[in-house]
């Protein structure tokens, strides 16, 4: 039985015997038998061999790991080495296995020599165990077993699914806090004075929305609109998008906790990646020299002036949308269709959601290909240097793809059309969109719910059905004898090993970035999860769905359909956890402009404290923002529009001498009014004072909170001094002898 265990397996097609191909195989092959390594060839469709590493292998590596780390000193010589960590060992050694034509695996599948290298999923009880507790969707609410997920996929895998039911375990928390905020919206103040105003407003004319064929409109037609608004952007919102800043620190510190309790659980808080690095390096091949560290300028300058061209593009892109929007605003708005005329609006940004959406996947291919070959460029010293500068270059990049046009929306809709009479035009034709007269905060919150709700639904579906298709595919191809053999031909015994290694083979490829993708799209939800949570609260809510189907996607897909992935050792998540605490502080920084810019709060707030009835004439009985609308509306002469401007005088037969729009502007030269600088003066107060307010109480969070809990402390420090203890006592005695 010993003798069946195959560490992994290389696949090649069948070459013509002397082909360049067939030779390079031979020399590879050789070169591992150089080694020690016991090779075991089965043919079927294609070429399999199995590669056992002998045992001295491992010995080397325990005790150049034993000299690492002196806890294990008494543990005895030879124990059995981790599943993972011989999977580890070998599939370095395959890798950096040089041939005589100084070619490496890598570079013999390039040339199609070999077509695959994986470690095999074997039948083992821990397999069974994951199977059974973790991969199935009947228990996706009870707990993951991380320890088990350690033993088979290593410390990599298994913290990545820690991280991820540990977030998802605190989205509890934030889901609730904005169901709270969206019921407190639909109930509290649906009924406000603002929304009541604009309901009541049959006699407000606003000022037509396109140049030709338009007509003026009454105020009172968009009440729905108001409502709705009223029930994201009210005082409630506030409060959440303050209690989402401390939480996303929380959340990283309580994670910080946690992953160091895992990380002293499993012995590995003094493991060094380097010298791992390094011990691999010797055991196979014992005259390796360090690659040293270095840094160019010159490169580092190259790899930033591209990478600054690629965001321009990004932004051009997010340009683009709004060029689109505001064109097919005019195109609807003149549509025979008059479903499209009568919803020009939300139509638009409807359809420009759905874009955006399509652009974001299609850049999500162009900003790996670049970040790759920026990381190329930068030529990293080891694996995990180049995951890392990846890492950071794609998120940057994802990030202007998945957000400029959402920043775009939150903060210059609206605030750089112009005013009737001396609009911006695109190509001095069409006129920019403009924002409700209730506020911007609705297109935000729509861009949003259908970005979210089209990236998960359909990524997810996506991530599930396609590695399914594509394995019964797989297996439909490589199955084609089976047939004859029923049919009564009786052929030898068949290698128990053949039919293992070929449904291994027909799984899905996994590749470096397989988990990666994972990290990506995760980080990528946390930032639409916290940093315009303002205007979206139930963003936390999809979210928690999401993470919810996600693991057990995940965990089926590693499980079931894809190749075993080669396990990785590592203590924490790497730069990701830098990376969240950057979008930590965007989150603060973005909220805190949402309420200032997009939202109506701080307009409302000096109109009731300044402007309002209550400030002028001390009357306690009513509602401070009586009058608000009115007041935020500007009154426009109808003679004063451009000469190319088609609007006909009468509507409902009403003769119109003016209409009203939505800014803060005088009646006669249409220059800013005093209440425009005080509402802008106030903004920029509201602004720095939530931030410093906000990042002060992250701060606060972060230290009362300690990263690494005592518990763990205390046992490290246990342990180094039983240690230190051992060895004194170990060399009292041989002074003693």
């Amino acid at each position: 039985q010993n003798e069946e265990k195959w560490d992994f397996v290389l696949v090649s097609d069948i070459h013509e015997m002397g082909s360049e191909k067939e030779i390079k195989r031979k020399k590879f092959l050789d070169e591992l038998s150089k080694k020690g390594f016991t090779i075991k060839k089965i043919e079927d469709t294609k070429l399999f061999y199995g590669v056992r590493a002998p045992q001295h292998i491992f010995w080397k590596y325990q005790c150049l790991q034993r000299k690492a780390d002196s806890r294990q000193q008494n543990s005895s010589a030879h124990e059995n080495v981790a599943e993972t960590t011989r999977i580890r060992i070998v599939n370095f050694i395959l890798r950096n296995t040089v041939t005589s034509d100084l070619e490496k695996l890598h570079d013999l599948m390039k040339k199609k020599v070999f077509e695959a290298a994986f470690p095999l999923h074997k039948k083992e009880e821990i397999r069974e165990i994951l199977k059974d507790k973790w991969a199935r969707w009947g228990v996706i609410f009870k707990e993951q077993p991380i320890n088990e997920i350690r033993c088979y996929f290593g410390e990599k895998v298994a913290l990545y699914f820690a991280w991820l039911g540990w977030y998802t375990y605190l989205l509890v928390f934030a889901a609730l806090a904005g169901l709270v905020t969206v019921v407190a919206g639909t109930t509290v103040f649906s009924s406000s004075q603002v929304s009541k105003e604009i309901c009541d407003a049959n006699t407000t004319f606003m000022c037509p929305l396109c140049d030709q064929n338009c007509s003026f409109w009454v105020l009172s037609d968009t009440c729905t609109y108001a409502k709705v608004t009223h029930m994201i952007d009210n005082e409630a919102t506030v409060a959440f998008a303050m209690f989402m800043a401390v939480w996303a620190t929380v959340f990283l510190e309580l994670w910080k906790r946690e992953r160091a309790t895992v990380v002293t659980k499993w012995n590995l808080h003094r493991w060094d990646e380097d010298e791992e690095e390094l011990a691999l390096q010797l055991i196979n091949n014992l005259q390796h020299e360090p690659q040293q560290y270095q840094h160019s300028y010159l490169r580092s300058t190259i790899i930033l002036i591209l990478a600054l061209l690629l965001v321009m593009v990004l932004i051009g892109i997010a340009h683009m949308l709004v060029i689109y929007r505001a064109v097919a605003m005019a195109l609807f708005t003149q549509s025979e269709v008059s479903l499209l005329s009568k919803h020009a609006s939300t139509m638009a940004v409807m359809t420009g959601a759905v874009l955006h959406y399509i652009t974001i996947i299609i850049m999500t291919k162009v900003n790996r290909h670049v970040a790759l070959f920026l990381c190329d460029l930068e030529k990293p010293r080891t694996l995990s240097q180049q995951e890392n500068s990846f890492t950071v270059k794609i998120f940057i990049f994802q990030f202007f793809t998945n957000f400029s046009s959402l920043i775009y929306i939150a903060f210059f809709l609206g605030r750089i059309n112009g005013r009737p009479g001396d609009y911006v035009r695109i190509a001095g034709h069409w006129r920019l969109e403009e924002c409700h007269p209730s506020g911007c905060i609705t297109d935000l919150f729509i861009q949003m719910a259908i970005i979210m709700l089209l990236k998960q639904t359909i990524s997810n579906i996506m991530e599930y059905l396609i590695p399914l298709i594509s394995h019964q595919l797989r297996k439909k191809r490589e199955r084609p004898k089976e047939r004859r053999m029923m049919l009564g031909e009786e052929e030898e015994a068949e290698d128990p090993c053949k039919r293992h290694w070929l449904s291994n083979y027909e799984l899905n490829e996994v590749n470096v970035f397989s988990l990666f993708n994972e990290y990506l799209e995760m980080v990528i939800q946390y930032s639409f999860t916290t940093i315009f949570v303002a205007a979206f609260p139930l963003a936390p809510l999809l979210a928690l769905f999401n993470n919810v189907i996600e693991i057990h996607v995940d965990a089926i897909k590693m499980m079931r359909l894809h190749r075993r992935m080669v396990p990785r050792k590592a203590k924490d998540i790497g730069i990701w956890l830098q990376v969240l605490e950057a979008i930590g502080t965007l989150a603060v920084i973005g909220n805190g402009l949402v309420i200032a810019i997009t939202s109506d709060f701080i307009p409302v707030q000096v109109y009731k404290y300044v402007y309002s009835p209550c400030a002028r004439e001390n009357r306690t009985g009513m509602d401070c923002s009586t009058g608000y609308i009115n007041n935020s509306l500007s009154v426009f002469r109808i003679q004063d529009f451009e000469s190319h401007t088609k609007v006909l005088p009468e509507f409902k037969g009403h003769q119109i001498k003016e209409c009203r729009y939505r800014d803060y502007r005088s009646a006669d030269d249409y220059t800013y009014t005093v209440q425009f600088w005080h509402i802008f003066a106030a903004r920029l107060a509201f602004l720095i004072l939530f931030e410093h307010v906000a990042l002060c109480v992250k701060l606060i969070a972060a230290w009362y909170i300690p990263d690494i809990p005592q518990r763990v402390k205390n046992t490290i420090l246990c342990d180094k001094h039983k240690n230190l203890r051992n060895e004194l006592s170990m060399i009292e005695y041989v002074t003693e002898v």
